[in-house]
């Protein structure tokens, strides 16, 4: 008999955590699970990539201000009652936060609970401000059968700010590696120049995620490489600042702000090089898609970066999390090709690690798992 399992998460934005969701849920065995996805706000562009089999439902038809101030005004068992109508064997709270201070409010002893966490915590407050208080964020997540993150140091992280007694595993995101393969060989509208070191960085372009360093190091590079162009995709807030920041430093003829991009993966697979400058992470989906298409990744330590790279920089370069280390790591591979090469072939070789099977087959047998307890 399926398992009705539901996925709780704030949108379908074009987030990390978003598109992995929607990889995971798409791939997952339609004979053995019967699987809802629901957001708390009808948003996002991944919505539509969900296949027609996966049943989609919202709890409001758009966010609004103050939205998490808004809910705590309620029970995480009353915005239980109110958001969840059908009864599932399983309720995945799929972000931290608001999401999981709902599904812990599930009063169905019969029904399995898990929290999935994708960040890093860099305080107690940061850990416990989807709640009304530390107790209260201790209380429902210890209300989980199982708490998932997405790396070793996300969990220690998250175990370190609150006192958790609910049992902890780590399972890597999942990726559509065939589709992120097939999608990289696609020509660009955009001529790459085979004479240029062409690099690039991906995500949301957002105070924390950093562009602003890379177009910091992007200056520096041209002073010993003038032949160095650096690629952004991605949209957010940031965005007319960084665009700024490339005209006060006279750098807008060496920097291409690609914008949202449904197919990054054929850009980034033309790129020499990917770097992440990120305050924090998770487990980086952009850099796993780099490895996945066999383009190096140079990055500074966030969480889920030597679970990714090795220890010892096996699989691409681990730096110091600052701007003069990242800028060094960089400008060692532009100093040795050999170098630039030998981690292009690890790229591809750890690239075939994260393949969609293995990281299915993983969420799947926990989730049988946690049934049968």
């Amino acid at each position: 008999m399926k398992k009705k399992v539901l996925f709780l998460i704030r949108d379908l934005g074009h987030g990390g955590a978003e598109k992995v969701l929607v990889n995971l849920v798409n791939h997952m065995d339609r004979a053995k699970f019967d699987i809802t996805v629901m957001t708390l706000f009808d948003e996002g562009v991944n919505k539509k990539f969900l296949a027609p089999h996966i049943k989609y439902k919202t709890c409001f038809k758009k966010s609004f201000p103050a939205n998490s101030h808004f809910l705590k005004l309620f029970s995480p068992e009353l915005l239980h009652t109110i958001f969840i109508k059908d009864e599932y064997d399983i309720e995945i709270a799929y972000l931290e936060g608001p999401s999981a201070r709902v599904i812990s409010g599930c009063k169905n002893n019969k029904t399995k609970l898990v929290s999935w966490i994708h960040i890093e915590f860099e305080s107690i407050k940061a850990a416990a401000g989807a709640f009304r208080s530390k107790r209260e964020a201790e209380r429902c997540y210890n209300s989980f059968d199982k708490i998932i993150g997405v790396s070793r140091k996300v969990i220690s992280d998250f175990t370190d700010k609150l006192n958790i007694s609910t049992k902890t595993n780590v399972l890597y995101n999942t990726n559509n590696t065939s589709d992120i393969l097939t999608k990289s060989k696609e020509s660009t509208e955009l001529k790459f120049s085979d004479s240029n070191f062409n690099w690039c960085g991906v995500g949301r372009l957002i105070p924390h995620k950093k562009f602003d360093r890379l177009l910091r190091i992007q200056k520096k590079l041209l002073e010993s490489y003038p032949n160095t162009h650096l690629y952004i995709l991605g949209t957010g807030s940031h965005e007319n600042e960084l665009k700024q920041l490339c005209i006060e430093n006279n750098i807008e003829h060496s920097v291409t702000f690609l914008g949202y991009q449904e197919n990054p993966y054929k850009f980034v697979a033309k790129c020499d090089l990917f770097a992440c400058a990120s305050l924090k992470e998770g487990f980086s989906t952009a850099a796993t898609e780099a490895l996945i298409v066999g383009t190096p990744v140079c990055t500074v330590e966030v969480a889920g970066m030597k679970e990714m790279l090795g220890e010892n920089n096996e699989y691409g370069i681990v730096t110091e999390n600052n701007e003069d280390a990242l800028y060094q790591g960089i400008k060692s591979l532009l100093d040795n090709p050999k170098l630039l090469k030998h981690y292009k072939e690890k790229a591809i070789e750890r690239g075939k690690f994260f393949s969609t099977e293995r990281t299915v087959n993983a969420v799947e047998d926990m989730l049988e798992e946690i049934s049968q307890q």
